[in-house]
């Protein structure tokens, strides 16, 4: 404890390993996740890569349980002045503006391709009437690759100077909107679920813990259905519409954007798991002290939004 006069007396954390064993732990994942799919590209033996992935995912976990387990019980000691309060609430905002500026680089990858990159590839502008002549003459620019992409001189033209031709015909934008139930479902499923954590946070507010735990309930099912959907709708692209990671710019820009969307979903779902049971477990949370629960539902808001502009 530190006190001066005038001032508020602050709790200062004791020194610890675990941003150490953290950053160790993050390290194994990015190692074993980045050999992993070169040993999946090249065909090598995956086995050392995938040990090291599941290992650093595994001390990853075992940290956060401890590191956030003891800020847990430093608060419920009351050790946590106002300001350490306001600085946790500072650090989770800054956090969800590193997010949103990871998704604004991929938003901005895909603006890019479909305004720019495709239309001067098929000829429009000054750069297109460079680059369709030179690099793909004749190429139709349609997003969602509806036309057959062939290069210049055809297969046998291409092969003789070293190049392979993309000869693949890709589904148009009217057979993909068959399959675009599946986002409209999951975008009212993610936006009904961010109104029930607002009726969940309003709930605890005001102290009525039973309709806190229904409200928080809701949205977990929501969210867990939405992810059910998602694989089912992965499941789909791959096996009856030829839609995976190597169909062009579209499949790429598709599968990177609702994939790590997905994964943004699993974690906000797992920090309101998270809230739930320790809510329902433990007693934890009070109407006027739940910064853990209201950083989580922040959080899901922002997953929230970010999926609206995808479906859009």
């Amino acid at each position: 404890m530190a006190s001066n006069s005038g001032h508020a007396s602050y709790y200062v954390p004791e020194s610890t390993r675990f941003p150490f064993f953290a950053s160790i732990g993050l390290g194994f994942i990015v190692l074993g996740a980045g050999g992993l799919l070169n040993d999946m590209k090249a065909g090598a033996d995956t086995t050392m890569h995938t040990w090291m992935l599941l290992g650093g995912v595994g001390l990853l976990v075992a940290i956060l349980w401890n590191w956030f387990g003891a800020a847990i019980r430093e608060n419920l000691q009351g050790l946590n002045s106002d300001q350490l309060k306001r600085s946790y609430r500072i650090g989770m905002q800054w956090f969800i503006f590193s997010e949103v500026m990871f998704f604004a680089a991929f938003f901005g990858a895909l603006f890019y391709v479909r305004q720019f990159v495709g239309p001067w590839l098929a000829g429009a502008g000054d750069h297109g009437s460079f680059t369709n002549p030179v690099l793909w003459d004749g190429f139709a620019f349609e997003w969602g690759g509806a036309t057959p992409q062939q290069a210049i001189g055809g297969v046998g033209a291409q092969a003789q100077v070293g190049y392979v031709a993309n000869t693949g015909t890709f589904l148009g934008p009217e057979k993909l909107m068959a399959w675009n139930g599946i986002p409209l479902l999951n975008t009212i499923l993610l936006v009904a679920s961010s109104v029930t954590v607002h009726f969940a946070h309003h709930a605890l507010k005001v102290g009525k813990r039973q309709a806190f735990h229904i409200w928080l309930f809701m949205t977990l099912v929501l969210g867990f259905v939405f992810v059910g959907f998602q694989a089912y709708e992965y499941y789909e692209a791959y096996t009856h519409y030829g839609l995976t990671l190597e169909s062009g710019i579209y499949g790429s820009t598709f599968f990177m954007l609702t994939g790590f969307h997905g994964f943004h979903v699993c974690m906000g779902a797992v920090m309101l798991t998270v809230m739930f049971l320790r809510s329902i477990l433990r007693g934890h949370f009070t109407p006027n002290d739940h910064f853990g629960f209201e950083a989580a539902s922040w959080y899901w808001h922002f997953v929230d939004v970010v999926w609206i502009g995808l479906f859009l």
